[in-house]
């Protein structure tokens, strides 16, 4: 049986609302920060046009959208936020 990590060890998340589909989002990370920054980054899809980051990476993810062309519409601590 798994234990459930303390909130104090788990990842926090940053959300970010973007315009775009995922395969340019996922392309426009891997080319500025590669596999490793990917990687430390924890990147995940919880919707089609939201992207869940760490929020140590969330300056790198950022300039890598930004490079990328892509726009960033908002950035929240919630999903429910960056909704709004």
């Amino acid at each position: 049986m798994e234990k459930k990590l303390k909130p104090s060890q788990r990842e926090n998340k940053r959300y970010l609302l973007f315009e775009g589909n995922k395969e340019e989002v996922e392309n426009a990370i891997l080319k500025f920060i590669g596999i490793l920054g990917y990687g430390r980054a924890g990147i995940s899809f919880p919707t089609a046009n939201i992207l869940a980051v760490n929020r140590e990476e969330l300056n790198k993810v950022q300039a890598a959208l930004i490079l990328g062309r892509i726009k960033i519409l908002r950035v929240s601590g919630t999903i429910k936020g960056v909704r709004k």
